[in-house]
């Protein structure tokens, strides 16, 4: 084999050190805290949201387990009750994926804010680092309800300072060729846009968390002994 080509086989395996599939490792935990788009509504198990990003996550070399805690019908109010039943699985990584059937009800904004701000708080709290999806408010209640909703997922990524992927259903939302017959629950093919999507900053933390937990090297480049 040409030097060159191992030199770029060296360079790819190290551009995910930690979290690649290694033998006897342990895959890292990510928790899929959702409503019906995280759990799969009206899908077949394995073409629902969970099992599309771990397939995902695994072609690119990441030794993952995705949890699905995706409750169909969960408002944001349903997701904080049941938050620390979910973390018993003790994952490294949350998604939240939370607020659209609070929009589709109508919920005072300032209740999604503050059951997402106690979600992110307790993320934090227990040190899970974590991707949050946005949602967009329903346009038919108003550009004022819509202002106040829309504006909750930039301004808590930007308190808890986490990365925030502004809208779940980002090039899917709408299309009658993406979505099953209710017009809101994607399908197959609707959810394998939505995994392209969000898949590359699912990938930027969970890089973070290789670089955080590898100690810095501090040999200065000296061979000892």
């Amino acid at each position: 084999m040409r030097m060159g080509a191992v030199a770029g086989l060296a360079l790819l395996a190290l551009s995910h050190p930690v979290l690649a599939a290694e033998p006897g490792k342990a895959a890292v935990k990510i928790l899929a805290l959702g409503d019906s788009l995280t759990a799969g509504y009206g899908l077949a198990e394995s073409d629902g949201f969970t099992p599309r990003l771990q397939r995902a996550l695994r072609d690119k070399g990441y030794e993952v387990e995705v949890i699905n805690a995706g409750v169909s019908g969960d408002t944001t109010a349903g997701g904080r009750a049941r938050l620390d039943w979910a973390l018993a699985d003790q994952p490294q990584a949350a998604i939240v994926e939370l607020g659209a059937n609070d929009g589709l009800r109508g919920i005072d904004p300032a209740s999604t804010r503050e059951n997402l701000d106690a979600i992110l708080a307790t993320l934090k709290e227990r040190g899970v680092p974590t991707l949050l999806a946005g949602m967009y408010a329903p346009p038919n209640l108003g550009r004022d309800y819509g202002d106040r909703f829309n504006a909750i997922y930039p301004e808590l990524a930007a308190k808890y300072d986490v990365p925030l992927y502004p809208f779940f259903l980002e090039g899917v939302a709408l299309d009658r060729n993406l979505n099953q017959e209710d017009g809101m629950h994607p399908n197959a093919q609707g959810v394998a846009i939505v995994v392209k999507g969000i898949l590359p900053h699912l990938m930027d933390l969970l890089d973070e968390i290789t670089s955080a937990d590898t100690p810095a090297d501090t040999s200065n480049g000296d061979i000892k002994g």
